[in-house]
Order: C-alpha cells, then sequence, then structure tokens
C-alpha cells in the first residue's frame, strides 16, 4: 500500500503486486491520509488477463486506474484518451481514431517546436477549475511510448488529427467537437459518475478552441498546427 497524488488530489492505493508503486515511483508522497482508495480484486485482475498475455501486476495497474477514474469526477477531474504537449507553460491536446498518427505528429513537435514536451502520450487527468479553465495532469499511465512527467499546464487548445494528402487545419464547430470527445472519454461507472463526467466535458467543450488538422507528417504540419493553435488562444487571454 502506498500514496500517490494525482491531479491534486491523494489516492491511496492498496495493491497486491509491486508493478504498480514501480510504475507510480515519480508520484509517491508521503504519509497514508487519502482523498480516496482504490483497490482491485484478483477476480478482476484475472478477467483483464484474458485480454491478452500479460502479468496480474500489469493488469492490477490497468484495473486500479480504472477504479481511479470512475471516482476522480466527484472532484472535478476526469480523464480523456489524449496525448498532450507543453510548451512554455501551456498545454495543447490531441486525439485521434487508433492509427491515424498522433503519436507520429506529437514526435514533430518534440523535433521542431522549440520547447516542446510531453505531458502525457496516453491517459492524462484534466481538471475543471471554478472558474472554468482547464488544468491537464500527467499521470504513471503514459502510453506504450511511455511520453510523460509529473507536472500540470493550462489546456490552451485541442486538435483532432485526421490523415490527409495535404497540411490543412480548421476551427471545429461544437456539435462536431462534442461528436469527437465522446469517443475519448471513459464513460464507465456508476450513473452519478457518468453523468458528472458528461457535465465536466461540457465545460471542457465551452473551455478551449478545438481544430481538425489534416496532415502529412512534415515539419510543416507541426509548425502550421502549433502556430494556428498558439495564435488563437492569446488571442483570448
Amino acid at each position: 500500500m502506498f500514496v500517490i497524488r494525482l491531479a491534486g488530489l491523494r489516492v491511496r492505493m492498496e495493491n497486491r503486486y509491486p508493478f504498480i508503486e514501480r510504475q507510480c515511483r515519480d508520484y509517491i508522497v508521503s504519509g497514508d491520509a487519502a482523498d480516496f482508495a482504490v483497490s482491485v480484486t484478483e477476480e478482476e485482475i484475472r478477467e483483464e488477463q484474458t485480454n491478452g498475455d500479460f502479468s496480474a501486476g500489469y493488469c492490477e495497474s490497468i484495473c486500479l486506474y480504472r477504479h481511479i477514474c470512475e471516482v476522480m469526477p466527484s472532484y472535478n477531474v476526469f480523464i480523456m484518451h489524449s496525448a498532450v504537449v507543453e510548451v512554455n507553460g501551456n498545454a495543447y491536446a490531441f486525439t485521434a481514431k487508433s492509427g491515424v498518427g498522433k503519436s507520429t505528429h506529437i514526435s514533430l513537435w518534440l523535433k521542431h517546436i522549440a520547447g516542446a514536451r510531453v505531458l502525457n502520450g496516453d491517459k492524462p487527468l484534466y481538471r475543471i477549475g471554478d472558474d472554468g479553465s482547464v488544468t491537464v495532469y500527467g499521470t504513471p499511465w503514459n502510453g506504450k511510448e511511455n511520453w510523460g512527467y509529473n507536472g500540470q499546464a493550462k489546456l490552451k487548445a485541442v486538435c483532432f488529427i485526421e490523415r490527409g494528402g495535404t497540411n490543412a487545419i480548421r476551427r471545429a464547430d461544437e456539435d462536431d467537437a462534442i461528436a469527437r470527445l465522446m469517443h475519448q472519454l471513459y464513460l464507465r461507472g456508476s450513473r452519478e459518475s457518468v453523468n458528472r463526467q458528461l457535465t465536466l466535458m461540457d465545460a471542457l467543450v465551452h473551455a478551449v478552441p478545438y481544430y481538425v488538422l489534416s496532415c502529412t507528417i512534415s515539419k510543416e504540419a507541426a509548425e502550421l498546427s502549433y502556430g494556428t493553435m498558439s495564435r488563437e488562444s492569446m488571442k483570448g487571454e
């Protein structure tokens, strides 16, 4: 058992296997006090193992994070499947259908955008503030590339990536943004938790601008997306 800090909250991990403690080493804090605790049963772990040839410890980690994400909406925090790049303290979130090339595009940011670094490559947490602003937090669940760090940044824009033969970016309207976001949320848990996540998503939709990017694998694609989103987000400040 140990305690980690996620999105400003203390979470007690009542684990059975050492894998998760190694995974969370950069997030562990001292003391036993916690805002809430999570644990999983052996039955849950065995069920998760049916999805592939994974160790019990790895499967426990997946199940623990699911339980965390079911509780977090009570604290105005939710998970959105996305990759988040931080540049000069500002966060830019990217989502895409599997296989479209989200990681490839982010690699271009890391190569060509000065100061860019990945806050989380797969499963970050989003907190809606009392003023309507959105802060994105890193988590130990970073995705297959293991891109990420224990930090936070203010969300400035969300970008939906599509594969294309040319580089083009446009603003997404509210209906388009909602339809695309629905596929990236973790809408599981109690009815109360799901309803709360939908409320938080509505706040997210109105917090920042949304874009649809059609792009090639090129320096120009990274410069176009960063240049457009950083300029537009600054207009509202």
